[in-house]
Parts: structure tokens; sequence; C-alpha cells
């Protein structure tokens, strides 16, 4: 059975990454801050629920997408407190914590066995390209690495380089639509730019949804913007349907 990796052009899969990806950057904060769980106790209420969905998944036999968004609405959320936990609470500081996950995102994708050949989609005659990823442990894992990197990345933009929230959100924005046109165009290995396309998605996505969150000319608030967020990114979901709306699973199950 032939095996891709997942194309440069997915548009409703990239739309939905990025607007979770500002979702959960809310969703996180509102989780720390609101909440008052903190970073750290806010960790494993959520490591529970994304345990519940991948167990739920598995049992279900159905493809549904559903279980996909979830978990990385849950992921992405985590992310936020994971480097909020790492540069503030234990004071590693953007630069450390920005090296040691490189280099441990980079690990858990292409050291050992590919994690091309298992995770990164898959062609038969039923499915076509362009769907969601297949996924197991330890792509999973490389998404929360991949989440967390880019939060820390958000974060130093703007307030480690003192660009603020509006400023950060425009030149990673920026930087983002960069990278999605040069993958579109076939300059990256499609392995590389699937997983730097993630980190810059979660990068663009924190600087912005504090931006959304703290901006006084919005003033949206933490819970409001979370909600709006929230809502967009479930409108586009449901509302956006193309080849991309089916769930593949693992190929041991599909075959």
């Amino acid at each position: 059975m032939q095996r891709k990796h997942v194309p440069s052009a997915a548009p409703r899969y990239w739309a939905a990454l990025s607007i979770v990806s500002v979702f959960g950057a809310n969703l996180g904060d509102f989780v720390s801050n609101d909440l008052h769980l903190g970073h750290a106790l806010g960790v494993p209420p959520m490591a529970v629920v994304l345990g519940a969905i991948l167990i739920a998944e598995r049992r279900d036999k159905s493809w549904n997408q559903a279980y996909y968004w979830l978990a990385i609405i849950v992921i992405r959320a985590a992310a936020t407190n994971l480097a909020d936990l790492a540069t503030m609470d234990l004071r590693l500081g953007s630069l450390w914590a920005t090296l040691v996950l490189a280099v441990l995102l980079v690990a858990t994708v292409f050291l050992g066995r590919p994690l091309s050949a298992d995770t990164i989609g898959k062609s038969d005659a039923k499915h076509d390209l362009r769907e969601l990823p297949v996924t197991d442990a330890r792509y999973w894992t490389a998404m929360v690495i991949a989440g967390t990197l880019g939060t820390v990345i958000g974060d130093f933009t703007s307030y480690g380089l003192h660009l603020g929230t509006r400023n950060a959100s425009v030149i990673l924005g920026a930087f983002l639509a960069v990278v999605f046109y040069v993958g579109s165009r076939g300059l990256f290995a499609r392995l590389s730019y699937y997983w730097f396309a993630i980190v810059a998605v979660r990068a663009a996505g924190t600087a912005i949804g504090d931006y959304l969150a703290g901006s006084r000319a919005l003033n949206l608030g933490l819970p409001l913007s979370t909600l709006c967020t929230g809502l967009l990114f479930a409108v586009t979901v449901l509302v956006w349907k193309d080849r991309t709306s089916h769930r593949l699973r693992m190929s041991e199950q599909a075959s």
C-alpha cells in the first residue's frame, strides 16, 4: 500500500488548524487563569481528557474526524500551560526552552523509524491523499512538543522581544503565510514542512490569541475571546466540507 506525507495543499486542514491554535491558546490561559488552576495543575485534567478521547477513538470503528480535532484542542491548550510552566514557573527561559524543545521534536520525528512511514497520511483505493493524518502515540507526542515549542516562540516574540501582541501577531502571521506559500511550491521536504508549519501555526496562534484576549481596542477579554474563537473553529470544521473531512486510522485498523 502506497503511503504519502500530508501534502502542503490542504486548505481546510491548515485553516482549521490555524483557528484551533488561537482557540487553544485562549483555552489554555482560561484554564490556568480564570479557573485558577495555574500552569501545573491545569495539565493533569487535560491529560485525562486527552486519554479519554484517544481511548474512545480506538473503540469507535467509524471514520470520524471529531476525535482528531478534539485531541488537537486539548493538546493545544495543554501546550500553552506547558510552555508557561517551563518559561515562567521553572524559569527555564525562552531561548533554552526553544532549544530543548526543538531538539526533542527533531528526535521524535526523525530518529528511529521515520515517523512519516506510519503517521503522515496514506493513500489507497478508498481514501484521497488530502485527508487528516494517521495518528499514533508518537504523532501525538510530537504534536505536544511542537505545540509547546510554538507557544514559547510566540510568547518570546510578543514579550521577550517587547514587540507586543499586535506586532507579534502581524509578524508571525506574515511568516506563517510565507511558510504556507513556500510549502505549496514544493520547496520543503514534505515531512519537514509539515512539522515546521505546525510550529509556525502554534507561534502565530499564540500571539493572535493573546492579542484578541488582551486588546483594549477589541475589549473581548479572555472568556469571550475563548468562546468566539471556539465557535469560529466549530463553524469552520462543520460547514467547510471537502475530502479532508474523513478521519484516517492506523494502517493496521484500516486494512
